[in-house]
């Protein structure tokens, strides 16, 4: 029986707050990455709501991975972002995350490490690993890269980017590495000329969710000493406009998606669109 709107959205609703219970024993399990005051409970909780509202009729343990790995991307942002005093901290905490991704194990105490090792190993055992793990393993590369970058951009006197290659640079969101972390838990095997096309979708849906971003986290990012679209030129009204042209590419990039894997087009559209909405409010961190 189809769900009335309401209902839709009380299922949602309560898949989220099943969602937010998960990610509170998580940070319990580990909480040297998570003890930090930004990790309050309404970070769970919307992270959780925009996994629920992507993905409606995935169940909670569908929806498992996709909010297991946005958490530690938190964390990891948080060591490398607001840790990490010099770049070379930056690279030392991204090279225990690959380390540890490709099969080493974490060091004793390393928080990080260990959430990672543990997505790992539950990764490993679903059947579209064999195909994805690669993909997965390589967002996790670009994604750190990007930080790293950014860390650089960051240092005192360092060379501002342009607007185009902040852009280039949105694998820091770490959208696209939570994506195939999904992909792969609720997937299956793709051919290569498949993979391109989901991958190509993920960039292109990636970019425009971290210019929303930067629209809603403006006076944070001048608190917090972070970088953000706006202090690189371009007024708010040009953002919004880049924006515009962005979500058209995605949705473009979508539509092939769409005719191979009809839901998981619809997760990447419905993750734009929900963070179109959401950061037009607020945004995930608490306070300092």
């Amino acid at each position: 029986m189809a769900l009335t709107p309401a209902a839709e959205t009380g299922r949602i609703c309560a898949l989220a707050g099943q969602g937010q219970r998960d990610m509170r024993r998580w940070a319990e399990h580990y909480p040297a990455l998570f003890s930090a005051k930004p990790f309050d409970d309404a970070l769970f909780s919307t992270l959780s709501l925009a996994t629920a509202f992507s993905g409606p009729w995935l169940d909670r343990r569908q929806q498992r991975m996709a909010n297991q790995v946005a958490l530690w991307c938190f964390g990891l942002d948080w060591l490398v972002d607001y840790v990490a005093s010099t770049e070379a901290e930056a690279a030392a905490v991204a090279a225990r995350c690959l380390e540890v991704a490709g099969g080493a194990e974490a060091a004793d105490g390393d928080d990080l490490t260990a959430f990672l090792a543990a997505i790992r190993a539950e990764l490993s055992t679903a059947p579209a690993f064999a195909s994805l793990g690669p993909v997965w393993r390589d967002e996790l590369s670009r994604m750190l890269r990007a930080m790293v970058r950014e860390h650089q951009w960051k240092a005192e006197g360092a060379r501002r980017p342009s607007l185009e290659e902040y852009l280039e640079n949105a694998d820091n969101l770490g959208f696209s590495f939570v994506f195939a972390a999904h992909w792969i838990h609720t997937g299956g095997a793709l051919s290569a000329v498949d993979i391109d096309v989901v991958r190509l979708a993920s960039w292109a849906v990636q970019r425009v969710i971290r210019l929303l971003n930067d629209l809603a986290t403006y006076e944070r990012d001048v608190q917090w000493g972070d970088l953000n679209a706006l202090l690189l030129g371009p007024d708010r009204t040009e953002v919004e406009r880049e924006v515009e042209r962005l979500a058209a590419d995605a949705r473009r990039c979508i539509a092939p998606v769409r005719e191979r894997d009809p839901a998981l087009a619809d997760y990447l559209e419905r993750q734009m669109d929900f963070c179109a909405g959401f950061y037009g409010v607020t945004d995930y961190w608490g306070a300092l």
